[in-house]
């Protein structure tokens, strides 16, 4: 791909380096780089920092027609939509319209194995990404993980596994482009995103183009719970090389199909296609597994699938399994204190995640929720609070009605406090409410804008005041 002296504008540089790998990417391949963003020099400053002293020219604060229009490739963030005007404008001059990840899969030498999903992905990803470096050291991760694919080139051959973590946002790039990895994965399908997408329906579209994609020859793996992802396996006649994953309890429909899944309390992987007649391999156990959470279990499930679907030998996997001790901002521990064990959850941002926190632990919870809309439903997570926590602290946002409102309608008695637009205050009174024996638990269940920049400053946020408990 000829970038030299190419015009190319970079549209949302992003606050947690979201446009700065690929800004520093064109720019180092001689490409003249623009970079626009409606977003002040003050908020970007991270950003900038990261990006100085590179030959790049900043419009910031607002986005101009004229940028676009002299644009030859325009590079849009994944958080701007396909329709937005300014693209508009870039395609009828003739621009190409590139996401970070469209560029790297175009010139990515190596075999690419993605992962997506509602929930999941980010500790599916890494757990696979652990499994592969079990067996090729050299293996790379990046992706949906602040993680540029752009900046790990020079690192990659063709014999170099790379993991990607895929966002619905990337997706809808690479889907654009007619791009799938060689192995794609999807963890989970939950309601999620339809502030963006609108429906249901539209949102699957975007999770679909991980596999839509594929050659002859790749393979997906699916969630066999999912009724959703049990329906993609024949499309437009073309059957579908996958490969099933099962967490405890889920596994069916899996007679005579190659699939990783847990019966009792060993992982089993099944290979129907196996040379010489089909294969039953243990790959572990619960007691090998350090990870908190039914959800976890599936997780794994998943991964071990993609692994397995790749070529990793069983003892890799294992190995990866019985190392691997978690993500931070995912049911993240952060501190006992007077006997109150404190959680960091933050990357719980829809009701589906957030349930399966709650389900992860059997001590009392006073969990801390709300946020801001993605218009999502908070019905089940209502009823979920109200089996299983003791007491809600709610955080200013605007989804915090909607949940107030489902939680009130399946327990008017419910013990709730706030909302809160002081985070440091909520944490006090959890901490004040919170008893010996309880978790504190940080899960919303809803985005994080308008009190934080994102779901991980969030996140900081919570380590930090908690950190400063006495």
């Amino acid at each position: 791909m000829h970038l030299q002296g190419k015009r190319a504008l970079v549209m949302g540089l992003g606050v947690h380096g979201g446009g700065v790998g690929v800004a520093r990417f064109l720019a180092l391949q001689g490409a003249e780089v623009t970079v626009t963003d409606l977003r002040t020099p003050d908020d970007l400053r991270a950003s900038l920092d990261a990006l100085a002293g590179l030959p790049i020219r900043f419009v910031l604060g607002e986005h101009r027609d004229d940028d676009f229009r002299q644009a030859e490739i325009v590079v849009r963030n994944p958080a701007v939509p396909s329709a937005s005007r300014y693209l508009q404008i870039a395609r009828e001059a003739g621009a190409a319209v590139e996401m970070e990840m469209t560029l790297f899969f175009r010139l990515c030498p190596g075999p690419i194995l993605g992962v997506t999903g509602t929930k999941g992905k980010t500790t599916t990803t890494l757990l696979l990404g652990a499994m592969l470096r079990e067996q090729f050291p050299e293996t790379v991760i990046a992706g949906n993980l602040r993680i540029s694919a752009l900046d790990q080139l020079p690192l990659i051959d063709v014999a170099t596994p790379v993991v990607l973590e895929l966002s619905s946002f990337a997706l809808e790039g690479l889907g654009e482009a007619g791009l799938s990895p060689q192995i794609a994965c999807i963890t989970s399908i939950a309601p999620d995103h339809l502030d963006r997408y609108g429906t249901m329906e539209a949102y699957i579209q975007a999770k679909e183009q991980i596999w839509r994609h594929q050659r002859p020859g790749d393979a997906v793996v699916l969630n066999v719970g999912s009724s959703v992802m049990r329906k993609m396996t024949v499309v437009d006649h073309r059957p579908l090389d996958v490969v099933w994953f099962a967490g405890a309890d889920e596994a069916r429909h899996l007679e005579g199909k190659r699939a990783a899944f847990w019966h009792g309390d060993e992982l089993i992987w099944h290979d129907a296609s196996a040379a010489g007649g089909a294969t039953h391999t243990v790959i572990c156990a619960r007691d090998d597994v350090r990870l908190p959470g039914a959800h976890n279990l599936a997780n794994i499930a998943a991964a071990t699938a993609a692994a397995c679907a790749f070529g990793v030998a069983p003892k890799h996997i294992r190995r990866a399994v019985q190392t691997f001790t978690g993500v931070e901002h995912r049911l993240e521990f952060v501190r006992e204190l007077h006997g109150v064990r404190y959680v960091n959850d933050t990357a719980a941002t829809a009701p589906e995640a957030a349930i399966a926190a709650l389900r992860a632990f059997d001590a009392p919870i006073v969990l801390i929720a709300g946020g801001a809309d993605k218009n999502l439903p908070f019905d089940a997570f209502a009823r979920e609070i109200a089996r299983r926590v003791r007491a809600v602290i709610l955080l200013q946002g605007t989804a915090t009605p909607k949940l107030l409102a489902a939680l009130r309608a399946v327990s008017a008695d419910a013990d709730v406090f706030g909302p809160y637009d002081d985070f440091e205050q909520a944490l006090d009174t959890a901490r004040c409410i919170a008893a010996p024996g309880d978790i504190v638990l940080l899960s919303p269940g809803c985005a994080s804008f308008g009190m934080f920049r994102n779901e991980f400053h969030r996140g900081e946020a919570f380590r930090h005041i908690i950190q400063s408990f006495t």
